[in-house]
């Protein structure tokens, strides 16, 4: 009877897979919008953030683990995926590079203030960090893609929690106390970059050695279902994080005329991280495609990675001296011009390229 109750389980869930994966995760930001937009009426807006505060926590320490491990545990690294670990670190460093050279170029126009300038510079650098995790996340329901998405995945974390905050650091010239550097950013979130490469790095060896697939047992199905379910839960927290006073008529004509101040911040970061960083990477990796030089799947997956929302992540930043405000609104922003773009990317580099 248990037996019985197990494989009809097991083929429920194989049956929920395909509407929970690809372009059909993306209505979830909507679907998180509205749910907490009336939660927020019964409740409070307080209540209702520090709750997503939390769950945004589960996200990264339980769900995310278990996609990446999920997804690893089926790739045989060959020297292609190898390649483009090496390639991927590249692009992340270069993309960071364009943000600092963007913000220190900008920074005398937005600034009224000479001891604003270094709070405009990080917090336009922290920006630059994408939602690829949650949004990008629909790539890895498309098998061509999905094993670079990952290794993207991976290796981003590292760049948000690790290597950003310590570039912040460096720049807030942080006091000494005691003859240790203190660390505003909670012990939790520093060790979150080498918590999450244990599930991919212990996946692929696994597999390596094993064989082991998510094809192997019937418990695979389970392990592709939570995997699965990531992404929608994802979006939903992303969709729960944008206001609706953040997207009225007069904040939007507020942000486009504004020359001065935190909203001239997050005008200056939406056409860097949604205009000037997209074509960058499109021109350069799109010329190397063209010339036989990478694969179409590395182009996709780098170009649309590029073009993806502000992660809401950067919030947990806000201690190390970023505008918590500008950050707020660009992730809003962000999420609300770039992904239609990113749906319909998707879409007409399945068809055409891949």
């Amino acid at each position: 009877m248990l037996s019985y109750l197990g494989d009809n389980i097991l083929e429920i869930l194989d049956r929920i897979i395909p509407y929970i994966s690809g372009i059909w995760t993306l209505p979830w930001i909507v679907v998180g919008f509205f749910i907490t937009f009336f939660l927020i009426r019964f409740f409070g807006e307080e209540k209702i953030d520090t709750i997503m505060k939390k769950v945004g926590l589960v996200l990264l320490f339980v769900f995310i683990p278990i996609l990446l491990f999920r997804l690893f545990l089926d790739v045989n690294f060959t020297e292609e995926e190898i390649d483009f670990v090496v390639v991927s670190c590249a692009v992340m460093a270069f993309i960071y590079i364009i943000a600092y050279l963007f913000a220190v170029k900008k920074v005398s126009r937005v600034c009224d203030k000479k001891e604003n300038r270094i709070e405009f510079i990080k917090t336009v650098i922290v920006n630059q960090g994408r939602s690829a995790a949650f949004v990008g996340g629909a790539m890895l329901a498309i098998e061509k893609l999905a094993v670079y998405a990952a290794i993207y995945i991976s290796l981003l974390g590292i760049f948000l929690f690790a290597i950003i905050p310590y570039i912040l650091a460096v720049l807030h010239k942080k006091e000494i106390e005691g003859g240790e550097e203190k660390n505003p950013l909670p012990m939790f979130l520093r060790v979150y970059p080498w918590y999450l490469l244990i599930f991919p790095i212990s996946a692929a060896i696994i597999h390596a050695y094993t064989g082991l697939t998510t094809s192997t047992y019937e418990w695979g199905k389970i392990l592709k279902f939570l995997g699965a379910i990531t992404i929608p839960a994802a979006l939903y927290y992303v969709g729960a994080g944008i206001k609706v006073r953040d997207l009225s008529k007069k904040e939007l004509e507020n942000l486009f005329f504004s020359k001065k101040g935190e909203l001239a911040w997050v005008k200056e970061i939406i056409f860097l991280t949604v205009i000037l960083t997209p074509i960058i990477i499109a021109t350069i990796f799109g010329a190397l495609m063209l010339l036989h030089l990478i694969p179409s799947e590395w182009f996709v997956v780098l170009v649309l990675n590029s073009i993806l929302p502000i992660t809401s992540t950067n919030m947990f930043l806000i201690p190390y001296g970023i505008n918590g405000r500008v950050t707020a609104l660009a992730v809003t922003w962000t999420t609300v011009i770039s992904v239609p773009l990113f749906v319909v990317l998707l879409n007409i580099f399945s068809f055409f390229l891949l």
